[in-house]
């Protein structure tokens, strides 16, 4: 039975998603949070990184790292089975790192690490799972413990190479 008055659950995670975005939108452009989908689709947001490089910063639930490190090896088979070659350039650019340091409020800090960058690839996890898994019940549980496992959100930064002191 529903009650007049009380959200649903899909409904308070709509919610939590607009407001989290309407919250960003004032930030400046290097780093905003993005709400990871819920539910197994692509999203019209692509994550593009139209320069050298990116990184994001992912602030995850201490008691959901695992969730998150499952969802991530995951997305490292999607993009390998890929028959897209631009899947496997993303892959050969892109490192996760777990910081051993706690994030603040006792998160745990994951950042990805892109570079170089594929001009014009999609770097949305939740785009990047569905279009290698498929739109099933399996890619939605992932989805729902990949938008579960976030603390804050994520920051995204575009870099550009200034030098490459190694050349």
């Amino acid at each position: 039975m529903l009650r007049r008055g009380m959200p649903t659950v899909a409904g308070r995670l709509g919610w939590m998603v607009v407001a989290l975005v309407v919250g960003v939108v004032g930030v400046a452009r290097p780093a905003h949070a993005q709400a990871p989908a819920a539910q197994a689709q692509a999203v019209a947001n692509q994550r593009l990184f139209p320069n050298d490089g990116g990184m994001v910063l992912n602030f995850i639930k201490a008691d959901k790292t695992a969730d998150f490190e499952e969802v991530m090896g995951k997305l490292k088979e999607a993009l390998q089975k890929s028959d897209k070659p631009e899947r496997k350039q993303q892959a050969a650019g892109w490192k996760i790192y777990k910081s051993p340091d706690p994030a603040a409020g006792g998160n745990v800090l994951y950042i990805f690490i892109i570079s170089p960058s594929v001009k014009g690839a999609d770097y949305q996890v939740s785009n990047l799972l569905v279009e290698g898994l498929g739109n099933n019940a399996e890619t939605n549980a992932l989805l729902k413990k990949y938008a579960e496992s976030y603390a804050t959100g994520m920051n995204i930064v575009n870099l550009q190479v200034l030098q490459d002191l190694g050349k």
